[in-house]
């Protein structure tokens, strides 16, 4: 299946090349950015075909503003129930970061009634950090609720998942940092997203996690993401595929793994920054331990959460005890 996708970027020469699994073959990946939800279980298996063995999915918006704070809490509650089920069902460990996203901050009279639920949330099974966070239009009302969840974040002691802003970028990334440290958070439990060429530098050089969104005609694209590898090595570097309700691609991990050792970045590099580090960053919270999804796990798609399976139509279920890898 993964090999009908191609990477959205071009040879030299202009004309574009196949994703070829066989070039990574062996290697594991982990998404730190991904929002499942809004995926197939097609993209699942996927996934697993390339080689992704674990994945955090952060709370993000729907597409369109949520009107009341039931809505919000059935969405947490998917993100540590169904989805980790789901997930499971492929060989894939889920983890979520939990938060209140920067746009629908702005409506403060629901960001004050999340907020309260906010706890009920954080310290559940495989919550791994208080995400994604930060600023979208750069409002005074972003501004507020990022503050209160960044002191949220230090009360359970988890690492926090910011997310910067689209327009303005270097001076949002600049401001959530600068803000991050003015509530004594360390850097190292503060990875900052969606960097490009513009804010690595700072980012790398304050003493924060730098991670990159790997998305089709925006955000950073394959090449690009090699030429920040080749020019600042692999230490708190981390690529991810966010792959949203947009046009995106949840192989953008194995996919910028096989273009940069097509491009002669080492084995170890690659393994840093689509793998390791991402793992290293958000184990500070206590719930990622690697052995999870390392050691061979069975499969039963027969399993079943609150009545529903990953199955429909009489399918039969895909059982492997054997390897993770679903075939």
């Amino acid at each position: 299946m993964c090999c009908s996708h191609d990477i959205n970027t071009n040879r030299e020469k202009g004309t574009p090349f196949p994703f070829n699994p066989e070039s990574i073959k062996g290697m594991r990946f982990f998404d730190p950015h991904v929002h499942m939800i809004s995926r197939t279980t097609d993209d699942y298996q996927a996934m697993a075909d390339a080689g992704i063995v674990g994945l955090i999915e952060p709370a993000f918006w729907l597409g369109q503003p949520r009107t009341g704070l039931d809505s919000f809490r059935d969405y947490y509650s998917s993100l540590i129930g169904w989805e980790r089920f789901r997930s499971s069902q492929f060989g894939i460990k889920h983890y979520c970061t939990i938060g209140l996203n920067s746009r629908e901050a702005n409506n403060e009279a629901l960001a004050e009634q999340v907020m309260e639920i906010l706890p009920l949330f954080i310290y559940k099974e495989g919550v791994v950090g208080v995400g994604e966070i930060g600023f979208d239009d750069q409002t005074a009302a972003e501004e507020k609720y990022y503050r209160l969840q960044l002191e949220l974040a230090k009360e359970a002691g988890l690492p926090v998942q910011i997310h910067t802003p689209h327009r303005d970028k270097k001076k949002g990334t600049t401001r959530s940092m600068d803000i991050a440290l003015e509530h004594g958070l360390d850097p190292y439990m503060v990875i900052v997203d969606h960097n490009n060429e513009e804010t690595v530098k700072e980012v790398l050089d304050r003493g924060f996690w730098a991670a990159f969104t790997i998305y089709p005609f925006t955000k950073m694209g394959n090449e690009r993401m090699v030429e920040i590898v080749k020019q600042y090595g692999s230490e708190r570097i981390m690529t991810n595929s966010a792959a949203d309700w947009g046009i995106s691609d949840p192989l953008a991990v194995p996919k910028t793994a096989a273009l940069m050792k097509e491009r002669g970045i080492s084995d170890e590099d690659i393994r840093m920054v689509t793998y390791q580090n991402a793992i290293t960053a958000f184990a500070q919270s206590g719930q990622l331990d690697e052995a999870d999804f390392v050691t061979v796990k069975e499969i039963d798609q027969s399993q079943k959460f609150a009545g529903n399976t990953v199955l429909r139509g009489g399918q039969q279920p895909r059982i492997d005890k054997n390897s993770l890898i679903i075939k």
